[in-house]
């Protein structure tokens, strides 16, 4: 091997090695190759299989929010598709129905100016934005002015958290590829699964987000509860992100609507 070879060799052998240091450096740095997703940005419901909605005006003060259907009474029974109780849960929706369709208030968070609670906030009826950070995700639904975060930095609910549950509950997340895996715990019981199925405090959620289409986002909600259900309850959300100038969310201001709503 003449000098030259020899030269090439040792660069080569060093290069080697400097780039295996690296990769093990990263690797035991915990970094991830796969490029994050930006979720970033201001969402509404999408159904591709809804038909098309005609243009909206785009000039002109936007509307007030308003509900654009009454809060479902139970009065038509449950849904097919709706999560599956065990006979005890299924005796409290009976009250809950029987009191909502003799237009009573007391079961009804939405007249009562309450939160959503998960994983009801995640079909919203309006806008949702998500902010996203390296160690949180945010999710803020113009509905109710209802908000959630999912903390990425590896941080675990505590005895605190367990103890005080919430709405939205505890939600802590990792990264599996371009997909957000989210799980949920700490609900607060005065919530409902859907619209009206009553839960227990053991209910827990776990989702799988992810890009299904450039600006199309698709959550793939499973909820648990060995106390309220059968079985897990799935269902998909999907959302479309908005552009320029529907980019906007506004003020639900629930309590506001209340008073001058008619008694």
């Amino acid at each position: 091997m003449n000098k030259v070879q020899t030269a090439s060799a040792v660069v080569t052998l060093t290069m080697g090695v400097f780039l295996a240091g690296l990769a093990g450096a990263q690797e035991s740095a915990g970094v991830d190759s796969v490029e994050r997703p930006d979720f970033s940005g201001v969402y509404y419901p999408w159904n591709p299989n809804a038909a098309p909605r005609p243009p909206q005006p785009q000039s002109g003060p936007l509307p007030p929010p308003t509900r654009t259907g009454p809060t479902s009474d139970g009065s038509t029974g449950r849904s097919p598709n709706a999560p599956k109780l065990t006979p005890e849960y299924l005796a409290q929706w009976d009250i809950i129905a029987a009191s909502r369709t003799a237009g009573s208030y007391e079961y009804d968070n939405i007249a009562n100016c309450l939160p959503p609670g998960m994983p009801a906030m995640m079909g919203m009826a309006y806008g949702m934005e998500i902010m996203q950070t390296e160690d949180k995700i945010t999710f803020f639904s113009e509905h109710q002015d209802a908000l959630r975060r999912v903390y990425l930095d590896g941080r675990e609910p505590t005895e605190r958290h367990l103890n005080d549950p919430t709405y939205a509950g505890y939600s802590t997340g990792y990264w599996d590829g371009d997909t957000l895996v989210v799980d949920t715990v700490a609900l607060t019981t005065k919530s409902f699964i859907d619209s009206s199925s009553p839960h227990s405090d053991q209910m827990t959620i776990h989702e799988r987000i992810r890009f299904i289409a450039p600006g199309v986002l698709e959550d793939r909600i499973t909820v648990n509860d060995p106390v309220a259900l059968l079985e897990p309850w799935e269902i998909v959300r999907t959302y479309r992100r908005a552009a320029y100038p529907n980019d906007e969310l506004r003020e639900f201001a629930c309590a506001e609507g209340l008073r001058d709503a008619p008694h």
